[in-house]
């Protein structure tokens, strides 16, 4: 059984992929002719998505106040955390931006019909910047919770981290608390991946079924138009600021970050690339290790600026695709709590899919838009964690420079 959980493990990806394959054959072939095939998959797909949706609130909640408080202890460190964390929030607020201007300037979606077969939640309306800023204050952040309305609960999470930072040691207990709370959300979001596979089959039949090729064909070219933009952003943001701040070589920085880049994309796992991505920046672009112990393991928690694009990517594509029109007050909001969730995103596969969750939410998409997240999810991962640690070593050139200058 160890073996197998161990084989499984390691092959989960092309599992997922397997998964993938075989609902939307299933989906094309089988669905529309035997009626039991597509009530089964149904009822499972719904049993997957709850599984998942239950710990999706708990989850932001405690790994953003985490995220702040480790923020806030790393600061203590000095100069070296104070330059990272500007160059990682100013890349993510770029990304966030583009993520948000280019899709609605090549009108990404419009002309793709999305009929979800699963039930829909009605579609948020959406207010005035001025009535969100007056609500941003939860009253009741119990009701916040209960009521999902998740800008309100980042905000919550938000005064507690900073809360938690300033009262130092007398609020050691209540955030060992909240970081248990954060491990067992993990363990529960980890567990229920195990049934991806399983679960990407059972949500993409029905939307095949119910959406037929053009489904297919919008989601390809959905990823293909994701993935020039990943590596366009880091080829512009990420090469010039190697170049112009960090005064190196671009083409020296993107051979030695190949090897940490290329283990990011077969992982999807910022943090399991730390270690690569230290050796190849102290040995490759002479980086002390200095920089690379403090940056490095900062980035795998704070810099999530292709997940920033992928989260702005797919809620305007999917808002264009079921006709919902995301006003500039929205996207300001989107932009801002973007921000904010790339920071409590975890380093780990699959960590982008809370966040997700949480903008969609805000955003007022239809439920049914999380199966066929969910599906394609891995293949977004994938290049994301990538271009998140080209990021991250990025930084520490960066830093490298800068810290030069200073001393």
């Amino acid at each position: 059984m160890k073996k197998f959980y161990s084989w499984y493990k390691k092959h989960i990806t092309a599992a997922i992929f397997t998964g993938l394959i075989l609902g939307i054959i299933t989906g094309l072939f089988l669905a529309n002719r035997f009626e039991p095939v597509l009530a089964i998959t149904s009822l499972i797909g719904s049993i997957y998505m709850n599984a998942l949706n239950m710990m999706i609130f708990p989850l932001v909640f405690c790994s953003i106040i985490m995220g702040i408080s480790s923020i806030g202890n790393a600061r203590t460190t000095g100069k070296i955390t104070a330059g990272a964390m500007i160059f990682f929030l100013c890349t993510t607020a770029l990304a966030s931006l583009a993520g948000l201007i280019i899709p609605r300037l090549i009108h990404l979606g419009e002309g793709v019909k999305f009929e979800m077969a699963t039930s829909d939640i009605q579609a948020t309306e959406m207010t005035s910047i001025l009535d969100t800023i007056k609500n941003l204050i939860p009253s009741n952040p119990v009701a916040a919770f209960a009521n999902g309305n998740m800008l309100q609960v980042l905000v919550f999470a938000v005064i507690v981290g900073f809360t938690l930072i300033a009262i130092g040691e007398k609020g050691t207990a209540l955030l060992k608390v909240i970081d248990s709370c954060n491990e067992v959300c993990l363990k529960v979001i980890s567990t229920v991946m195990y049934f991806t596979p399983i679960g990407v089959f059972c949500t993409i039949v029905p939307v095949v079924e119910a959406n037929g090729t053009e489904t297919i064909i919008s989601l390809a070219t959905q990823l293909i138009i994701l993935y020039v933009a990943f590596f366009g952003f880091a080829l512009v943001i990420y090469g010039g600021s190697v170049k112009f701040i960090g005064k190196e070589s671009p083409v020296k920085f993107f051979k030695a970050m190949l090897p940490a880049a290329l283990n990011a994309f077969g992982t999807c796992s910022s943090s399991a690339t730390i270690p690569i991505s230290k050796q190849r920046m102290e040995d490759e672009m002479g980086v002390s290790n200095k920089i690379t112990s403090i940056a490095i393991p900062l980035g795998a928690t704070v810099n999530m600026d292709a997940v920033s694009i992928l989260m702005s990517f797919m809620i305007m594509f999917f808002a264009n695709a079921c006709g919902i029109n995301v006003s500039i007050s929205m996207m300001i909001i989107i932009l801002l709590a973007n921000v904010l969730l790339s920071v409590g995103t975890p380093g780990i596969p699959g960590g982008a899919i809370a966040s997700f969750a949480a903008l969609a939410t805000m955003a007022g998409l239809p439920a049914g838009v999380m199966g066929v997240y969910i599906s394609i999810n891995t293949l977004c991962d994938m290049g994301a964690t990538c271009v998140n640690v080209i990021g991250d070593m990025a930084g520490c050139v960066v830093l490298k420079e800068k810290i030069k200058l200073e001393d």
